[in-house]
């Protein structure tokens, strides 16, 4: 295929998967520690590495024309990339051509203050933030230095701006586990959506990590105790299952990596912001797209990069919990990954 034709060529896996939804990181870079996400001394790449905010919409925008419907921003915290807001700014036009239906970010919360208002006119309709706990010393202790006062400023500004929010909670062996009741029982009653996560083998891991890992099977079982959980059919486009919960009226999602993986219907491809494309959050598998992104002004290279790296996409991840060495499954950070 001639590169002109590869432009707009729809993206379909080895496996007849149609691919719409593209995350992209802005940054490797965080104003926090979550210990599952980082180590507490990161070492971050050099500036001069990333991709500029230039460079990201212009790969942005060749997905788009390849036919993503839906973009996500990711970090590290996409917040703290410096001027970030000029990039939704330029994205947001293919909100308005149409060629895109959902412009949208994953963030910490920490500087939701600051950014929610401009989010929302950029046409930004819904974010997820991230939260574990709502026990400021547990928050400290998740994040090795957050404050949780600025995270929930950040909820209440999104909120007011009229952006839906949906918190995402990883679930911690014998740290949050006792508190999802009331994790869900506070964001439902704020019209927010709660998803849970389970602990992915990732970047550095101990035995204290893979000891937290809690089974998200075992989290519903409990749950189903006290609430009544009914089976949505529906999906936002990602990888979680959703129950509706009739006693709080809010929506429960679960993202189950390692009880139940989520392969079969993956629409889903990462870049990193050094221009990296991961077709499988847990394969080692990598495509430079920087290489081709600098090597003409056209889109033509970067499309056929593109499809070769589609027509490698692997049919599920090799996520496994390995308690006899303590390797992750996959070596990268999810930090630098994306979120």
């Amino acid at each position: 295929m001639n590169g002109s034709a590869a432009l707009s060529t729809p993206m379909t896996d080895p496996f007849g998967r149609t691919i719409s939804y593209l995350r992209v990181s802005v940054t490797d870079r965080c104003d926090l520690r979550c210990f599952y996400c980082m180590s507490e001394d990161m070492t971050f790449l050099p500036k001069a590495n990333l991709l500029t905010l230039e460079e990201l919409d212009r790969l942005c925008s060749a997905f788009i024309a390849k036919g993503v419907k839906k973009l996500r921003l990711t970090g590290g915290e996409p917040l703290v990339r410096r001027n970030v807001m000029t990039l939704v700014r330029s994205l947001s036009r293919h909100l308005s051509s149409g060629a895109l239906n959902e412009l949208t970010l994953t963030t910490n919360g920490t500087q939701l203050a600051k950014h929610a208002s401009e989010l929302a006119d950029c046409g930004v309709r819904r974010i997820n933030v991230s939260l574990d706990t709502l026990d400021p010393k547990k928050f400290r202790e998740i994040t090795r230095w957050g404050e949780i006062d600025k995270v929930l400023e950040g909820i209440e500004a999104a909120r007011a701006a009229g952006l839906a929010v949906k918190i995402n909670a990883v679930a911690l062996k014998n740290l949050n586990e006792d508190e999802l009741p009331d994790l869900m029982r506070w964001a439902h009653g704020k019209g927010m959506g709660l998803t849970l996560i389970e602990v992915m083998p990732m970047g550095e891991i101990g035995s204290g990590r893979i000891d937290q890992y809690l089974p998200l099977s075992l989290v519903r079982a409990r749950l189903a105790q006290q609430f009544t959980l009914t089976d949505l059919a529906e999906s936002t486009g990602g990888p979680a299952r959703y129950v509706s919960v009739t006693e709080t009226g809010g929506k429960l999602g679960f993202i189950t990596p390692m009880t139940h993986n989520f392969c079969e219907s993956c629409n889903r491809v990462r870049i990193t912001c050094t221009g990296t494309l991961h077709t499988c959050l847990g394969h080692e598998d990598a495509s430079d797209l920087r290489k081709p992104l600098r090597a003409s002004d056209d889109d033509m290279l970067l499309a056929d990069a593109i499809d070769r790296a589609i027509g490698l996409k692997p049919k599920g991840h090799d996520f496994i919990i390995d308690r006899r060495h303590d390797r992750p499954s996959v070596s990268r950070h999810m930090s630098v990954t994306g979120g």
